[in-house]
């Protein structure tokens, strides 16, 4: 919860030393609008972005296996979603609950693993090759 709730926070740079981002870290953090999640991150905990409304896009590194439970539910004006993994990561399906139908951007080459992957056949329609 170390930015829980900082509504004036606008931006945020991830350093490439940080391994994971845990839960409820960027909770209602009304004000920001974009996160570039760095490839040294493997984990993305529960309910770490929930609630971020500002929150127009997300690039998610290809390091991450785990992403928790409502880790961006409630983003309502996500445009678009990048996950850069090859290997769909472990996923709880509320994990982009009411996130505005954005698309789902991941590698050419794994579009159908992540639309058969656990969690992930429930966003199946918007799962995308990156462009």
């Amino acid at each position: 919860r170390a930015f829980d709730g900082c509504y004036g926070l606008t931006s945020c740079t991830i350093g490439s030393g940080v391994t994971s981002i845990d839960r409820a870290a960027f909770q209602n953090c009304s004000g920001l609008t974009s996160i570039d999640i760095p490839d040294s991150v493997t984990s993305i905990g529960n309910a770490a972005f929930y609630g971020s409304r500002s929150l127009t896009s997300c690039t998610i590194g290809s390091g991450v296996t785990s992403i928790g439970s409502g880790a961006f539910e409630e983003c309502s004006s996500l445009t678009s979603i990048t996950v850069k993994a090859t290997t769909p990561p472990s996923f709880v399906s509320s994990a982009f609950r009411n996130t505005n139908d954005a698309p789902i951007y991941v590698p050419s080459a794994s579009v159908n693993d992540y639309k058969s992957a656990s969690g992930w056949s429930n966003y199946a329609s918007r799962i995308q090759a990156i462009p």
